[in-house]
């Protein structure tokens, strides 16, 4: 028989630490994302003497995600092995990417119906074959997915905590009744990769696009505020032994210098390079915030001058939460570091090429090899009594 899982509301209820995941936006680089994951799920169960029944699931109680991020956060809150998420990105990764028609090329670069069909398929309850809701009894965690709201021109994070404001069931257009695959459809709705996601919220149409062209492409500390401002109605308990907070991206892109003339830089290189510079930025903003309010145990140097920021007290202590940020540099530099010489930077940076699925598994598994679950300080399971 498997094991019992408490009820969402019970969970929430539950006293003692609490343990959030964030996971980046990032197109078919979340392949990068599951290595880590599958790591982190062998080490956990390693340490507490669990079989394959145990998942992430079982150690998260907040799973947040961003476009590709959204997928897979989705997959965990609903208690999958990050095996069973793997296959998912393997066996529906070209049919998620595919080309659109070329008089559509204009618009949008690939088929969103695709994208939309394969997230489906592996969100509808086996039972009735319908689509789950947000508000689904099958979500073991909470869960936050983000995305851009075009209509109102505004960043929407949105969770299945069922004590939030818009969450309540006598209010018309509640958003556990939202559709999931329509929300993770509109966090990953990229724009010039996939056409908008349109959602009916009660008696209202909004046009959602990926919620990477918000500020929250790595969605840290968004998370970490709707797990602990009143305002969310959650309220958890802050500190370094009450919160942990585990980022973990899809690789960072930044880094190689390059010969660029002034002239170069005309409209068409600014229409190609400004919105990914945008959300490089933003990116890294999250995770700096994160890191000076947080204990950072684990993470890349955020540049020369800053550092790591490892054990850092700084001028805000007592630190809020534990921060483990596990991110690879797809530079030139970065992968000879992880032992890639001749794999080039380009092939495994780009959103939707599926053809290097195999390379980006061995970059995120060559990566997982530096996890280490003393980086979760407190909430190491070996430290348990």
């Amino acid at each position: 028989m498997p094991p019992e899982h408490p009820r969402l509301s019970e969970r929430i209820r539950q006293p003692g630490p609490k343990r959030l995941l964030a996971l980046d936006g990032g197109g078919i680089r979340g392949l990068i994302s599951i290595e880590i994951l599958a790591r982190l799920e062998e080490l956990l169960r390693g340490a507490l003497g669990a079989g394959h029944d145990f998942v992430l699931a079982d150690y998260f109680d907040y799973v947040a995600g961003t476009s590709t991020g959204a997928i897979i956060a989705t997959c965990i809150a609903l208690g999958l092995s990050v095996e069973k998420i793997r296959s998912f990105y393997l066996e529906g990764g070209a049919a998620m990417f595919k080309r659109a028609p070329l008089f559509k090329r204009f618009h949008y670069r690939h088929v969103g119906s695709a994208l939309s069909e394969q997230v489906r398929s592996v969100l509808r309850r086996s039972d009735t074959h319908r689509d789950r809701t947000l508000g689904d009894e099958d979500l073991r965690t909470l869960l936050l997915l983000v995305m851009r709201n075009a209509t109102t021109d505004s960043p929407w994070p949105i969770s299945n905590n069922p004590l939030a404001k818009y969450n309540l069931r006598e209010i018309d257009g509640c958003n556990l009744d939202l559709p999931l695959w329509q929300l993770i459809r509109a966090s990953a709705a990229a724009p010039t990769y996939f056409p908008p996601q349109v959602i009916h919220v009660g008696k209202q149409s909004f046009t959602f696009v990926d919620g990477a062209v918000t500020v929250y492409n790595n969605p840290a500390f968004i998370l970490f505020l709707m797990a602990t401002l009143p305002e969310y109605r959650l309220g958890w308990e802050m500190g370094e032994d009450k919160l942990l907070l585990v980022s973990i991206g899809t690789g960072i892109l930044s880094g190689d210098a390059k010969k660029l003339d002034p002239s170069q830089m005309t409209l068409l290189y600014n229409l190609k390079s400004v919105p990914s510079a945008l959300i490089d930025a933003g990116l890294n903003e999250q995770d700096l915030i994160c890191r000076v309010l947080g204990r950072c145990r684990f993470g890349a140097p955020l540049d020369r001058e800053l550092g790591d920021l490892i054990a850092d007290d700084g001028p805000f202590a007592p630190k809020k939460f534990t921060y483990v940020r596990y991110n690879p540099e797809l530079t030139s530099i970065g992968l000879r570091e992880l032992g890639f010489e001749t794999l080039r930077p380009q092939d495994v940076q780009r959103l939707t090429s599926a053809k290097y699925m195999p390379e980006l598994m061995d970059v995120g598994r060559a990566y997982a090899r530096r996890l280490d679950l003393d980086h979760l300080g407190a909430f190491d399971p070996r430290r348990a009594p």
